[in-house]
């Protein structure tokens, strides 16, 4: 039997609040992590993925207390990710009732973090977020597709797939690949990256960035992605998780 296709929302979080805008500026209130959490598990949602927007930016750790009561509000696995820089780092979240956390700055600037991580704790605790999009200007990969970071506000002149393929190498356990082209967007998932993505790395895909309704999503798994994460939709009541499970079952995908 085919493994389920997981759906997982995203909480945007900056300063306690849930956050959404368009290639992560314009950032606007989308609610309370706490209670957004408690819903999106009550709707049935696979996962959740709680992002702290901005703790790279501003160079500070991740909300654990806000971590701390949004874990309490689910039965389901918790991805946490934003400001982690060491291990400590996700003992705490672990401990915090994380079951995953996502690394993406920290990581491109110390690559053995992923080894570090993943020996001590696994490779299943490990998602490496990538942000990634077409590059541009002088700095070229062979690819076509570039890391980015600080919320896609720094480019890093890294080659997306030949960075995902070295984090599994590493020890990661999945891909958060989030396209900051489609990111906000609502025009649907950038399948060329997904597929590109899916020919380098054999570890599980996470699809991200650009979900505008329920259509949009078996194109993601069928490009090669085996989760789908939306943000946005979900927050704003575009759409709810049974929705998006009852489209991917009508594709011809198993859902939990």
């Amino acid at each position: 039997m085919a493994l389920a296709v997981r759906v997982i929302p995203c909480l945007d979080v900056d300063a306690g609040r849930v956050v959404k805008g368009v290639h992560f500026e314009n950032l606007r209130d989308a609610g309370d992590p706490v209670e957004l959490a408690a819903e999106y598990y009550r709707q049935g949602a696979d996962e959740l993925t709680f992002l702290d927007v901005t703790a790279s930016t501003g160079h500070r750790r991740t909300m654990f207390d806000v971590v701390n009561r949004t874990a309490q509000q689910l039965f389901i696995p918790l991805t946490v990710g934003g400001g982690v820089r060491s291990v400590d780092d996700v003992d705490q979240l672990l401990r915090c009732g994380a079951d995953k956390v996502s690394v993406n700055t920290a990581a491109i600037n110390n690559p053995t973090l992923i080894s570090d991580i993943s020996q001590r704790f696994g490779c299943q605790v490990l998602v490496l977020s990538v942000d990634a999009r077409r590059e541009r200007g002088e700095q070229h990969t062979q690819s076509g597709f570039e890391v980015t970071t600080m919320g896609g506000r720094h480019s890093t002149g890294i080659d997306a797939l030949w960075w995902a393929r070295r984090a599994q190498e590493l020890g990661a356990g999945e891909v958060l690949l989030n396209s900051m082209d489609a990111d906000g967007t609502e025009n649907g998932f950038d399948l060329e990256m997904i597929r590109a993505m899916r020919s380098q790395v054999t570890i599980p895909i996470i699809a991200s960035g650009g979900a505008g309704k329920a259509e949009d999503f078996p194109p993601a798994i069928a490009a090669g992605a085996d989760a789908v994460l939306a943000a946005s939709v979900f927050h704003y009541g575009k759409m709810t998780i049974g929705e998006v499970k009852a489209e991917l079952r009508k594709a011809g995908y198993t859902v939990r």
